[in-house]
């Protein structure tokens, strides 16, 4: 098939593999579907693994909704050497001693304590951070100078899942949980130096993107065989109060044009039982039982489609247009 418009409008995942940029992954999708419009949300290092939200067609709309959501990881520290880019992929810069204490869990678990919570946090050099609009990881290939501000963001837990000790190096296995823009290697980076020593990451895996788990992900060779199959549903995964249309609203919707909330019944899916779920189906449903704030965002969805993403307006009274989607965006198989 010709890459072009493949008439797909669709969100899925891929368990991306060790070694591909995401980017290789977008060609990848790309040539599976023959569809040219085709990204991701949340880009993941080649060295890298697990949870890519794809985006197929028209639902490339979706990328900046679905890139803000907290992330899940489970990482590897690894001690002794610090790298250029604070990850096993790059060179070594400094190398230290290891203090026998790094050994004991007890000790591990103190230290998360000092990084959970709001943090300032200074990117890696190696980053596609743009500062005067040049990306920082360009400007240190050239072995220029890069000063990065530090960030604000969020470590939720912080968990460690056990010890490693492997070819004489001591490593902690971590199970991150984390906010928007939190950097893993720069988490490796700063509690190596906590510590008294040097580490980089030396593993990572991410492990869910908001509701999206590793257990709706394909491979991308089972993405080659089951197709629109794999698609996942995206009023699950964006995790907004949910309103449904008839078929009147779902004209108005189209041409975005206001729709009432004031005595609409608003919807949402029971957390536990969206997590695990392919695709949506009514069952997990339950009504809102406030109205959402002003600002707030709602998916519009009719039947098997997700419509639109629109906004509740000053006042709570209506819901205007954020994000019209077209034909709409395909809800999986079990609508």
């Amino acid at each position: 098939m010709k890459r072009g418009a493949s008439g797909l409008s669709l969100l899925l995942a891929i368990d991306k593999p060790e070694g591909l940029t995401s980017h290789d992954v977008v060609g990848r999708v790309r040539r599976i579907f023959g569809e040219k419009r085709v990204g991701h949300a949340g880009t993941l290092d080649p060295m890298a693994t697990g949870v890519l939200p794809m985006l197929i067609g028209p639902a490339t709309r979706l990328n900046q909704y679905l890139s803000g959501h907290d992330k899940a990881y489970v990482a590897t520290i690894a001690f002794g050497a610090a790298t250029d880019t604070d990850d096993a992929q790059g060179a070594v810069i400094r190398t230290c001693s290891v203090p026998p204490e790094v050994a004991d869990p007890g000790f591990a678990i103190s230290v998360f304590e000092r990084f959970t919570g709001k943090l300032k946090q200074i990117p890696p050099m190696y980053s596609a951070l743009k500062r005067d609009g040049k990306k920082a990881c360009d400007e240190a290939r050239k072995g220029n100078v890069v000063h990065l501000e530090p960030r604000d963001v969020e470590v939720r837990s912080a968990r460690l899942v056990r010890i490693v000790r492997e070819e004489g190096t001591l490593a902690w296995q971590v199970a991150f949980d984390v906010s928007k823009g939190t950097y893993i290697r720069s988490l490796a980076r700063d509690i190596g130096n906590a510590v008294g020593s040097a580490a980089h990451l030396s593993a990572l895996r991410r492990c869910s993107v908001g509701s999206i788990s590793l257990d709706e992900c394909s491979t991308l060779d089972a993405l080659e065989r089951i197709g629109v199959g794999a698609a996942i549903d995206p009023v699950v995964a964006l995790g907004f109060p949910i309103a449904f249309a008839d078929e009147q609203a779902q004209g108005k919707v189209r041409n975005g044009m206001p729709l009432p909330l004031s005595g609409s019944v608003l919807h949402e899916y029971l957390p536990s039982r969206s997590i695990d779920r392919m695709c949506s189906c009514t069952s997990g449903l339950t009504a809102c039982c406030e109205v959402p704030p002003d600002g707030s965002l709602v998916s519009v969805a009719r039947g098997d489609k997700l419509l639109a993403i629109y906004r509740v307006a000053a006042g709570g009274t209506a819901l205007r247009a954020e994000c019209v989607l077209g034909e709409g965006v395909s809800r999986g198989r079990g609508v």
